[in-house]
């Protein structure tokens, strides 16, 4: 203390503020100028002779020329941030590489924040070493002055202006026209693309948003000018067939309905754990549901002429994608369900309010309720009824059931019939599997459905792989009797009994004809992999 006052004493001898042309200015680093210190003139008094006073001058210009130095750098800094490339930014996806996303051009580093999400630390994961914008798409929230603020602290540099995101495909690959995806979905094949939303993402709105809305592609994605669009509708005999623009379409009633649609092997990586099975390695995320609206295919085919008749017959569809020798993708229903006003079969245009996205069969796709989305036909071209179902590969040689004992030196296509209206199923999005828990309470959710327009009127979950069960809570819209389009979201809060260390969660759903779940997979094990619907099964870890 007596040396601190002895110093100021003098500088107060030695040291006088006055304005004079020559003056040491220190400034602070800051962005805000208006934080910055004013600048006092320093001069000093007498004749400079005193051997102490040059030795202050001394401790002052060496105190100066750091904080030039510092000034200097932090200068530096916001003149010139970091410059970072994707390929750089991609490296930082993980705790150990640190976690960095990206918002237009700058480029941040979330690691500490990871934990602090207030959506979970899974969901800020999705992002990792890519965009922030298509998540903040489906969760406007996030664009407000106070998220960007907070993510302003975060910042570590910019990216690159000449760095252009490459493309991968040659303008010769039938797949090169394919739409933009949202990164969120889980990619199971590139081409044809064929995705699913993660199961964090799946249930957290009862109807899904378009940009993570299940794909699944058979070939490349078709790009259609609606204005020369035009749905070719076979006549019966002696009528003539009808070549329907968008606007014609448009003068139908329009009907909206909201409707689950299921990939028959959603959930066959659960097979393929059991035993290989041919087919895409789906998850729990090939279903969604969606607001759909068009012309009631009744209607449009009551125009054409059609009638029920009392034969057996087919409504048939044919895609406008093909593969490279002209092959569309095609496939039938019965006529019945296509003539039944109840039945709600749908020539839609419309999904979640908006013209059908291009990876979800723009401008017209089939939208058949309660049955497997193989029937589904996008991009629809043609539509004729006929004696006998489609021809197609996916109708006849493919999406059927076999019992277990069948391979694929004994399998007859032909034995079996096409899988139109699918069993009870339901899963659980969140826990994921592997995934650690905190004791005292957890949190369950998933979905539930069945074909046919079966309602789901409840779901058992077990904390110990079976043993007891437990009720969960059903939310969403209520179902009508034998028109339960869509899926319920379901969820449970239960008690972690004391001193466990792990649960062995499962679920399963009971429909309103009683039909229920198996407890395995091994006695509806096929070869395809398909009508996979087994109790779900999720193991964590609990936390003390």
């Amino acid at each position: 203390m007596l040396r601190h006052r002895a110093v100021i004493s003098h500088l107060r001898q030695a040291c006088s503020f006055q304005s004079v042309p020559s003056r040491l200015c220190i400034r602070a680093c800051s962005t805000n100028d208006s934080l910055q210190p004013q600048c006092p003139r320093l001069a000093f008094s007498g004749d400079n002779s005193s051997p102490r006073g040059w030795r202050v001058m001394g401790t002052l210009l060496g105190l100066g020329t750091v904080l030039a130095y510092h000034d200097h750098r932090c200068r530096a800094a916001e003149k010139s941030p970091h410059i970072y490339t994707r390929e750089e930014v991609r490296s930082h996806s993980s705790p150990e590489t640190r976690i960095w996303v990206t918002l237009g051009c700058e480029v941040f580093d979330v690691t500490e924040f990871v934990d602090l999400h207030p959506g979970g630390a899974s969901k800020l994961m999705l992002a990792a070493g890519g965009p922030l914008e298509p998540f903040w798409a489906l969760y406007a929230v996030h664009d407000q002055p106070h998220v960007r603020e907070l993510l302003a602290q975060y910042k570590v540099g910019e990216l690159s202006p000449e760095d252009k995101a490459p493309s991968t495909l040659q303008t010769s690959d039938p797949y090169a026209d394919d739409p933009i995806r949202h990164p969120a979905l889980k990619v199971n094949s590139q081409r044809p693309f064929n995705a699913e939303p993660p199961p964090e993402l799946l249930t957290e709105n009862y109807i899904t948003p378009n940009p993570i809305f299940f794909t699944r592609n058979h070939l490349p994605v078709p790009n259609l000018d609606p204005e020369t669009y035009r749905l070719h509708v076979v006549g019966p005999p002696g009528c003539q067939s009808l070549f329907l623009s968008l606007d014609d379409l448009y003068q139908f009633p329009k009907h909206e309905i909201t409707v689950t649609l299921q990939c028959a092997g959603n959930r066959r990586s659960e097979m393929t754990r059991f035993k290989e099975v041919k087919g895409l390695a789906w998850n729990t995320g090939a279903i969604s549901t969606a607001c759909w609206a068009g012309a009631r295919l009744c209607d449009v085919l009551a125009k054409a002429g059609h009638r029920l008749c009392e034969t057996e017959a087919h409504v048939c569809f044919e895609g406008l994608d093909s593969d490279p020798t002209g092959t569309a993708y095609g496939a039938s229903i019965p006529l019945a369900r296509a003539m039944d006003p109840e039945a709600e079969v749908l020539l839609a245009y419309e999904m979640n309010g908006q013209p059908l996205p291009r990876d979800h069969g723009f401008p017209v796709r089939v939208v058949v309720p309660g049955v497997v989305g193989a029937r589904h036909v996008k991009w629809l071209g043609k539509v004729s009824v006929e004696p006998e179902e489609s021809y197609s590969h996916w109708q006849r040689r493919d999406y059927k059931g076999f019992s277990p004992s069948v391979d694929w030196d004994t399998v007859d296509f032909d034995s079996a019939p096409s899988i139109q209206e699918l069993p009870v199923q339901s899963a659980i999005t969140e826990p994921k599997d592997g995934e650690t828990v905190q004791s005292g309470e957890v949190t369950i959710k998933g979905y539930a459905w069945s074909g046919g327009g079966r309602a789901v009127v409840r779901v058992d979950v077990s904390l110990d792989g079976g043993l007891t069960w437990q009720v969960a809570e059903l939310d969403g819209e209520e179902q009508r009797p034998r028109k339960a389009w869509a899926w319920r979201l379901w969820q449970l809060q239960a008690p972690v009994p004391a001193g466990k260390k792990e649960l062995n969660i499962v679920c399963k759903a009971v429909d309103d004809s009683y039909n229920v779940q198996p407890d395995t997979v091994a006695p509806i094990w096929n070869l395809r992999g398909v009508l996979s619907n087994a109790w779900h099964r999720v193991h964590v870890r609990v936390t003390p």
